[in-house]
């Protein structure tokens, strides 16, 4: 039997609300369950963040 890349199932993704940063030079970004402040700032920069929504793969 072989195995390759392409016969693998594909993964779930859903509808999920991330905060995302304000900075157009920053790309960072976090899931919304996985921040703990009520308004978070960007981990990477600092700046200030707005929620978005983006599909992602399912995390259980």
């Amino acid at each position: 039997m072989a195995f390759n890349k392409n016969n693998r199932e594909p993964i779930p993704e859903e509808e999920t609300v991330v905060w995302a940063c304000t900075s157009e030079d920053c790309p960072g970004w976090m899931r919304d369950a996985f921040s703990f402040e009520k308004e978070p700032k960007c981990p990477l920069c600092q700046s200030d963040m707005a929620k978005e929504t983006r599909t992602l793969p399912v995390v259980e």
